[in-house]
């Protein structure tokens, strides 16, 4: 079962604040992701796009844009516990 999302906040630096419903918080650094992943790369070329972060209908995904987007279990996996 893929982890829900209950909040998601942005932070300065490319970070993410997540709070799941299992009640685990992670700290998610995106800058690596704009670094790797070409579709990220609009997060630091447009202005303020980073901060308008969603969570999706079935809240296990975020998304900035229709190409743009991360699964609850990767922020999971990868983001530093709280």
């Amino acid at each position: 079962m893929m982890p829900r999302i209950k909040l998601i906040e942005p932070k300065p630096e490319y970070m993410l604040l997540i709070a799941f419903d299992s009640g685990e918080r992670v700290l998610y650094d995106v800058k690596e992701d704009i670094v790797e992943l070409p579709d990220f790369k609009i997060l630091a070329t447009e202005a303020g796009l980073f901060n308008h972060v969603q969570v999706d209908e079935s809240r296990t995904c975020i998304y900035w844009s229709d190409r743009v987007d991360l699964p609850s279990d990767t922020l999971l996996e990868y983001g530093k516990l709280l």
